[in-house]
């Protein structure tokens, strides 16, 4: 199969849910992001694991597990979020014995999985069918700039139909700020069809 490598871009509070965060992935060729919608314990689990230089004076339950994961002869070659339903998230945590060569996967929440990637620095991969269900365009460039010139002359990610379908989901659940950048998208590229 085969699989879009996925790369954290950041965690920012969510503007739709109370208490929650977003974890935003993005896939490594394209500009089309996934965002995750996780809890604080997550999120700032994920945010020790990316910063080296923070270390909390007794482990947290993801340091806990990563200490158990070496002490038991194994490793983390890779995490795979292999589908969506009902807006879930399903993902597989990727193992392998040192010693037997011995492979094991498990499966894990989509939080759970990153934490224990970005400790172990391993990639995190994501299959087309999820990046067409759940993912979207964050970075929209403004026509003709300089710095956008090369992007002006590819294929859009997303067909208009698929953006509309995008943009009536965000109203659905709530989410305004997102519609309303794939609200300036859709007129931004219809602007662009030729009559």
């Amino acid at each position: 199969m085969n699989y879009k490598k996925l790369i954290v871009k950041g965690i920012t509070y969510s503007q739709s849910q109370n208490g929650a965060y977003a974890l935003l992935l993005e896939e490594e060729n394209s500009t089309i992001k996934l965002p995750v919608v996780i809890g604080s314990f997550e999120a700032q689990a994920i945010s020790l694991g990316l910063e080296n230089d923070l270390k909390p004076d007794r482990p947290l339950t993801h340091d806990l597990f990563a200490s158990f994961i070496s002490a038991a002869e194994f490793q983390i070659e890779s995490v795979l979020i292999y589908k969506i339903i009902d807006g879930v998230f399903f993902s597989n945590i990727n193992f392998r014995n040192k010693t037997t060569e011995e492979a094991l996967v498990l499966d894990a929440r989509t939080s759970d999985a990153i934490a224990l990637a970005v400790r172990f620095k391993v990639p995190i991969y994501t299959t087309s069918e999820v990046l067409e269900s759940a993912g979207i365009l964050l970075d929209f460039a403004t026509p003709n700039t300089p710095e956008h010139e090369e992007d002006n002359h590819r294929e859009p990610q997303f067909s208009l139909a698929e953006l509309e379908r995008q943009l009536a989901e965000a109203v659905e659940k709530e989410d305004f700020d997102t519609a309303h950048r794939l609200k300036l998208e859709i007129d931004r590229r219809s602007d662009e069809i030729p009559f």
